[in-house]
């Protein structure tokens, strides 16, 4: 493998270490969520309603990231990406009100995620590699996508606890200064040549749009991914706000968020070689089918430390294994020219979910002082989700190989 990748090696390490900070920050920031709402003054539905913003706006943007990129080039967006994201801890750190907390975990940090998130950051990966490896490589990409967490959760977490949840938020800009150097040796992919048209592909940007939006197999991915955004964003953000509601040391959050990256990469690496061998379609139903399991397994009974720790495992596993899953099957379907762009319109939906899973999940705990009715909506609606994928895939939806774009 490493003689096939050749030259485009450290363009990979860049863009790995580049999504590895930039989900890895992002997914520990509710870690901040019961010191910052007790030291501001507000609502926990008001620092939910930021993260929410954050994952509208960034799945919102994710779609004219991609067309941008594909127009002027991969760099100038990642870089931009990464300095919204610096400015946008640092907003968060000085914040004294729900509105700068809103500009900066949540605008800011949003546009910055759709320019370093995973659906740009595998973008990047998949155009350098050849098409035999292209799955694989897309779950090691997606697994370091995972690391962020292992070394950002535990950081925070003694920062906050020994100087306060400030101290933690500055703690994370630091450790993101290292995405500046990374996006910019990931922006090398601009000197890769776009492969030439495949059968079937198109050369104009609203062409394939609209061929996207009228393709039922993309369409049942699309809605499928809403499900999966609400769940794991309900979780990143509510998992420590319910573990202290349970009595559970404040510390067991940063153990499970960080145990969750570390199986990631598990299962990432496990999913991206699967997808490359079998029905990507159904394994993605699969993910969704056994992650909704667990987490009604896992909120019917009390939390303990070892059962919390199991749960984060297993849905570690689970987690981020959709990546290269549906980011193959947007390749499949439409080839790379217009991948960033595609893609960005399926995590759009993505991200729909996500802000229902964080500001909805808050609306719910702050009506009900508690998460049952938030979890049981998650599991009927993950369940239904993955059933329908798993059908359709397994039904042969996949267009006919004169209408799909042969590998590139």
């Amino acid at each position: 493998m490493k003689t096939q990748l050749g030259p485009s090696l450290p363009l990979l390490l860049g863009v790995a270490v580049m999504l590895s900070l930039a989900m890895g920050l992002r997914q520990s920031l509710g870690l901040f969520m019961a010191p910052a709402t007790q030291d501001i003054g507000i609502a926990v539905a008001q620092f939910t309603l930021a993260i929410a913003v954050q994952n509208l706006g960034w799945g919102l943007l994710q779609p004219f990231a991609g067309a941008a990129a594909s127009r002027w080039g991969f760099r100038p967006v990642l870089v931009t990406g990464v300095l919204c994201y610096l400015a946008g801890l640092a907003v968060m750190a000085s914040a004294h009100g729900a509105f700068a907390l809103m500009i900066g975990a949540g605008v800011l940090i949003g546009i910055a995620l759709a320019c370093t998130g995973s659906g740009m950051a595998l973008a990047v990966a998949a155009r350098p590699v050849p098409a035999a490896l292209r799955s694989t490589v897309l779950g090691m990409v997606s697994a370091a996508g995972s690391v962020g967490a292992l070394l950002a959760a535990p950081i925070g977490q003694v920062l906050a606890e020994g100087w306060g949840w400030r101290a933690g938020v500055w703690g994370f800009l630091v450790l993101g200064l290292a995405m500046v150097p990374a996006a910019w040796v990931a922006g090398r992919v601009d000197r890769v040549p776009i492969p030439p048209l495949a059968p079937g592909e198109t050369p104009r940007m609203g062409v394939a749009l609209r061929r996207a939006a009228q393709h039922p197999p993309f369409l049942v991915m699309t809605a499928a991914y809403f499900v999966c955004g609400l769940q794991l964003v309900f979780l990143t953000t509510h998992l420590p706000s319910y573990l202290a509601l349970c009595g559970q040391d404040p510390m067991l959050s940063a153990k499970a968020l960080g145990m969750i990256g570390g199986f990631n990469v598990l299962g990432s690496l496990f999913f991206g070689w699967a997808g490359g061998r079998w029905n990507k379609g159904a394994l993605l139903g699969g993910i969704y089918l056994v992650r909704s399991l667990v987490l009604g397994l896992y909120f019917t009974w009390a939390p303990s430390e070892a059962s919390t720790l199991v749960f984060a495992a297993i849905m570690g596993f689970l987690w981020l294994g959709v990546a290269p899953l549906v980011s193959g099957l947007v390749v499949e379907m439409f080839g790379l020219r217009f991948q960033a762009m595609i893609q960005g319109l399926a995590f759009m939906s993505h991200q729909f979910g996500s802000f229902l899973g964080a500001f909805g999940g808050g609306v719910l705990f702050d009506l009900n002082g508690d998460y049952v009715l938030a979890w049981k909506l998650g599991v009927g609606m993950g369940l239904a989700a993955g059933a329908v994928q798993v059908a359709y895939a397994l039904r042969g939806a996949r267009p006919p190989a004169a209408e799909r774009p042969a590998p590139a």
